[in-house]
């Protein structure tokens, strides 16, 4: 399957008004075929899991996917990266930080943070490109580092993950205070002391959707 084969095949099974809805929905930043989750992915399920057995990614295919307007071809790279993880490697990182980085929302955002994550499990090299996101400019780069520990459990790097906290302290963009709450509460699950202690000390720099997120299930 090419670009112009997905294309066609989304064109195909387009609905102008799922399609406004969801521009709207996503603040008129994006433009949409209409296709529904489902919908869209049994177009490429197929294509996936033969690619899987390549176990080569096809980079030139993401970036041509990324660089359309409508959003599901966004979607389409980031089912293409997740399917492919095990064969992502700490030097394509460099490549998807080009996605990171453009076309921003949340949606591909919480997606691409799953890629930094599984990778930083045995290469310790993402521990301090994560460090590094944690400061800087663009917030969507940091809430990748705020979140791709999510779901670790007994794995977590808590020293890691108080570092890049803390370089986010008193923030006033929503969705880092909203990272900062899901890292907390996901973690409160396997360890709430260290979470709890984690509160206690950086409450008043804490912001109140922050503690109220982490807070959840302590």
């Amino acid at each position: 399957m090419n670009i112009e084969t997905l294309k066609k095949e989304f064109s195909a099974r387009a609905n102008e008004e799922k399609a406004n809805h969801l521009v709207g929905y996503m603040r008129n930043q994006f433009l949409f075929y209409g296709l529904q989750t489902p919908e869209r992915r049994a177009i490429y399920h197929n294509f996936l899991k033969d690619e899987k057995k390549k176990k080569e990614v096809d980079w030139k295919l993401l970036d041509q996917a990324w660089d359309e307007e409508q959003r599901e071809l966004q979607y389409f790279a980031c089912d293409y990266l997740l399917t492919m993880k095990k064969y992502i490697v700490f030097d394509d990182l460099a490549k998807i930080e080009r996605f990171v980085r453009t076309k921003q929302w949340w949606d591909t955002i919480d997606s691409l943070i799953k890629i930094y994550g599984y990778v930083g499990l045995t290469d310790n090299r993402v521990d301090d490109l994560m460090l590094k996101w944690s400061q800087d400019p663009d917030f969507w780069v940091r809430r990748v580092a705020i979140e791709h520990q999510l779901l670790r459990k007994k794995k977590m790097n808590t020293a890691l993950l108080q570092k890049i906290i803390e370089n986010n302290l008193d923030s006033q963009e929503f969705f880092i205070n909203k990272a900062i709450g899901w890292a907390l509460r996901d973690y409160s699950k396997t360890n709430p002391d260290w979470v709890r202690n984690f509160i206690e000390l950086h409450r008043e720099h804490l912001a109140k959707l922050s503690i109220k997120e982490g807070s959840k299930y302590l």
